[in-house]
């Protein structure tokens, strides 16, 4: 395995743990303190400052995770259209991979029209929109790190594919 093959793999699997890592983050962290503000236009403030900063990182983490994947499928191509374990796995890490950007998206939007929707005075000024984007946000924050969370899973799987010997851990003791 040459330099740039190890860097690609390197880049896509450390660009998914930022995502992965970051998205857990809000979930776990960052959106259970954004409730503790007084008025609901400060929530969503210190929420929004949080997701703002973090934002850029996790669209380069993104867009890197995309190309470094494109890289490697296109290296393993003969394995991936020959290898029948290896189609499976790629194939449901491709989809995962879809709905994961998906469910990064969408909160992005949501998270916009939530922001959108808080008033000044810490009454929303559309209550039904700030209401349905919170709902969505609710299971939306649980989407992304549980599906980057598989395509991790996913990528040892592949990786196990490709081991030659039993390793230490698959020795009978």
């Amino acid at each position: 395995m040459g330099l740039m093959s190890t860097s690609v793999r390197a880049t896509h699997l450390v660009t998914n743990a930022a995502w992965f890592g970051g998205s857990l983050f809000g979930a776990v962290g960052l959106n259970p303190a954004a409730r503790e503000p007084d008025t609901e236009r400060e929530r969503v403030e210190v929420s929004g400052t949080g997701w703002e900063r973090w934002g850029p990182v996790q669209g380069a983490a993104v867009a890197l995770h995309l190309l470094s994947g494109l890289a490697i499928t296109a290296d393993n191509r003969r394995r991936v259209a020959g290898h029948p374990p290896t189609t499976v796995v790629t194939l449901a890490k491709t989809l995962l991979t879809g709905a994961a950007v998906a469910s990064s998206a969408a909160a992005y939007v949501y998270g916009e029209r939530l922001g959108d929707a808080s008033g000044e005075d810490g009454h929303p000024r559309d209550p039904q929109v700030a209401e349905d984007a919170r709902r969505k946000l609710v299971w939306l924050q649980w989407a992304t790190p549980a599906l980057t969370g598989a395509v991790l899973v996913l990528d040892a799987a592949l990786g196990e594919q490709q081991r030659g010997t039993a390793g230490l851990l698959d020795r009978p003791w």
